[in-house]
């Protein structure tokens, strides 16, 4: 089997005497272990009720408190620390905390969800739809604020920034987001939301490696006295496989998004056009699983439904289905009694 050698980079050197801060940041079983999991796991419900709650309530504060409060980033941080020192009981360790830490959340949300008389999903929700449709843009957002925590990390000096990269990565609340969309039914959007945590697991742990790697931690590690065994290419290529994995969903969804945004393109002036011409006003023009809704709104007489149709032949948009809602303004006073 192959053995790869740290890259050398200078200036991200990780010291020996720095070597037991970072396996106290990232080991939960590192130094006093029951202290470690305990907080881990507090914190971890604390934070799976507040997103939930934040999802329902259609919060963004709420959301981004919970970001905060949620730990879950440290066993991921802490799987690419095992993978860099090719430590295979932390490895799996870790691993299986992330998981258990996932299934947690997920069944959390699911029974929060159970007692809301509404269903949570993306159509009425905001927090849920910016969450079911992961796309190109959420790897790459993932892969850099992945750099910058392992870096945080690795650099005592600049660890002021892990609040903003808990923040800016968005662990916790997709998975709440699977289990009130999946408790409503909508298991299409269950998997969006966990294909965007799968995605930015895989940017955290491949990202986490690379700078754990390029500042030198498997040599300091083995200067500070820490047991370092050969890391296999084997391994390293089983992450830039997951990568993979969920880039190809992810770069589907984002033809899809361009696909949507061509449709609406060309429909627009069209629909807008329509509405005009039958005396009515235009509020509403989306595309949905491929699907045209144009929604309108006037006074009686209806709007020729058939005239848009046929507009819409006229621009191309023969192959695409449409649907047109109208909404008869006006107003009438009802008496009392």
């Amino acid at each position: 089997m192959a053995r790869l050698k740290s890259p050398a980079w200078p200036g991200l050197r990780v010291p020996a005497g720095d070597v037991d801060r970072i396996l106290s940041r990232l080991f939960l079983t590192h130094g006093d272990r029951r202290r470690n999991v305990t907080n881990f796991w507090v914190l971890l419900t604390l934070a799976g009720v507040i997103a939930a709650a934040g999802v329902v309530a259609d919060s963004t504060a709420t959301v981004i408190g919970a970001m905060i409060v949620a730990p879950l980033m440290t066993p991921i941080l802490g799987t690419a620390l095992a993978l860099v020192l090719a430590d295979r009981r932390q490895l799996l360790y870790h691993l299986g905390v992330v998981l258990a830490g996932g299934v947690a959340v997920i069944l959390i949300g699911y029974l929060l969800g159970l007692t809301v008389p509404t269903e949570v999903v993306a159509s009425t929700n905001s927090q849920v739809a910016s969450r079911v449709s992961p796309k190109l843009i959420d790897l790459l957002t993932a892969l850099a604020t992945g750099l910058v925590g392992g870096f945080a990390l690795i650099r005592s000096d600049v660890s002021d920034t892990l609040p903003g990269v808990a923040i800016a990565i968005s662990l916790v609340p997709p998975l709440a987001v699977v289990g009130l969309t999946a408790e409503s039914g909508a298991y299409g959007q269950s998997g969006g939301a966990l294909l965007l945590f799968g995605t930015n697991m895989a940017a955290i742990i491949a990202t986490g490696t690379a700078i754990m790697l390029a500042g030198r931690v498997r040599d300091a590690a083995g200067e500070a006295g820490v047991a370092v065994r050969a890391l296999g290419a084997k391994s390293l290529a089983t992450v830039g496989v997951a990568l993979v994995l969920v880039a190809a969903p992810l770069g589907y969804g984002s033809w899809q998004v361009l696909q949507q945004q061509v449709i609406i393109a060309k429909a627009h002036p069209v629909a807008q056009r329509w509405a005009t011409e039958e005396g009515w006003q235009l509020t509403d023009l989306k595309v949905q699983t491929g699907t045209l809704h144009v929604e309108a709104m006037g006074r009686p007489p209806v709007a020729n439904e058939a005239a848009l149709r046929a507009d819409l032949d006229a621009a191309g948009l023969e192959d695409v289905n449409a649907v047109v809602t109208l909404v008869v303004g006006g107003s009438r006073e009802l008496s009392a009694g």
